[in-house]
C-alpha cells in the first residue's frame, strides 16, 4: 500500500469513527429529558408540569435536555441537531426553545426557534445564561439553575403576541372505546328508565339535557349542543328498538362475540411531540 493510500485510509477511518461517535439524539417523550440522572423524580415532575402548563396557556414549547457530553460535536452543533429532530414549536409558528446542558463538558446552550428570535434574541438568551443559570451551576445546584433559566425564558416568551394555542379536551377527557361503550350502556339504561317514568319524548329530552351538560363540562358549548342532540336521537332510537324486540326472550339474544378495544388505543396523556423544528442557530451558549 502506497503512502498516499495509507493517508486516505487513515483519514476515512477517522471520519467514520467521528460519525459513529456522535451522541444520539434521544426520542422526545417529555418536555424534560435527563440522561445524567442529575434531577430527582420530584424535580423532573415540577419542571414538566411548569412547561406543560405554559404550553397549554401560551402555545410555545420549551424543552430541557441534560446529556453527559455532546462530543465530538460542540454544544451548538448538537443543539441544532436536537432541535431539528425534536421539531420544537408549532408548525408554521416555530415557537420552540431548547435548554441543553452538557454536564461533563460543563457547557450549556439555549437554542431558539425562528418564531421566538424576536422576543428571545441572542443578547437576551446570553443574559439568561450568565445571570440565571451559570451562577447556580457553579454552586453545584443544577435544578435551581435550570428552573431559574426556564422561568425567565417563560417570562420573556410570555410577552410575545403569539397565536393562541389550539383548544383541546382536557387530559383524561378524550373519548376512548371503553368510555364510549360505558356511555352507551348508561344511555340505554337511563333511556329505558326515564321512558317508563316520563314517557318517550320527555324521557329522551331529559337524556339529551344530561348529555349536553356533560359535553359542556368536557369541551364547551358547541360540543354540548352536539352531545345533547345525539343523545336525544339515540334515546328515541333505543326506545324504538326496545319496542321492536319485545317478545324476544333475553336468552335468545347474543352479541356475536367478545368486544375489544383494539389494543393500540392510547389516551394521549403520556406522549409529547413537536410540530415546528425551525431554528437558525439563534440563542446563546455558556460554561461554568
Amino acid at each position: 500500500m502506497t503512502r498516499l493510500a495509507q493517508i486516505v485510509l487513515a483519514a476515512s477511518l477517522l471520519c467514520a469513527g467521528a460519525a459513529i461517535a456522535e451522541v444520539a439524539v434521544p426520542p422526545l417523550t417529555s418536555r424534560v429529558t435527563d440522561l445524567t440522572s442529575t434531577l430527582s423524580r420530584g424535580e423532573l415532575a415540577a419542571l414538566e408540569q411548569k412547561l406543560a402548563a405554559f404550553e397549554a396557556r401560551k402555545g410555545a414549547q420549551v424543552a430541557v435536555l441534560l446529556v453527559p457530553t455532546t462530543q465530538p460535536e460542540t454544544v451548538e452543533q448538537y443543539a441544532i441537531r436536537v432541535f431539528g429532530e425534536w421539531k420544537l414549536g408549532r408548525k408554521g409558528v416555530d415557537d420552540g426553545a431548547l435548554l441543553l446542558v452538557a454536564k461533563n463538558d460543563r457547557k450549556l446552550r439555549i437554542e431558539v426557534g425562528y418564531g421566538l428570535e424576536g422576543v428571545l434574541p441572542d443578547a437576551v438568551a446570553r443574559r439568561i445564561v450568565e445571570e440565571e443559570i451559570v451562577p447556580r451551576f457553579k454552586q453545584g445546584d443544577f435544578y435551581a439553575g435550570i428552573a431559574a433559566g426556564a422561568d425567565r425564558m417563560l417570562r420573556v416568551i410570555d410577552g410575545e403576541p403569539l397565536p393562541p394555542p389550539r383548544r383541546t379536551a382536557p387530559p383524561g377527557s378524550r373519548w376512548s372505546p371503553e368510555a364510549f361503550f360505558i356511555g352507551f350502556i348508561i344511555l340505554a339504561v337511563m333511556s329505558q328508565l326515564l321512558h317508563s317514568l316520563l314517557g318517550r319524548f320527555l324521557g329522551a329530552g331529559v337524556v339529551g339535557v344530561a348529555a349536553g351538560i356533560a359535553g359542556y363540562v368536557l369541551a364547551g358549548l358547541a360540543i354540548a349542543l352536539i352531545f345533547g342532540l345525539v343523545a336525544f336521537v339515540a334515546s328515541l332510537f333505543i326506545d324504538l328498538a326496545g319496542r321492536s324486540r319485545r317478545g324476544w326472550s333475553s336468552g335468545r339474544w347474543s352479541s356475536g362475540g367478545s368486544w375489544s378495544s383494539g389494543g393500540n388505543w392510547s389516551s394521549g396523556g403520556g406522549g409529547f411531540s413537536g410540530g415546528g423544528g425551525g431554528s437558525g442557530g439563534g440563542g446563546a451558549s455558556g460554561s461554568w
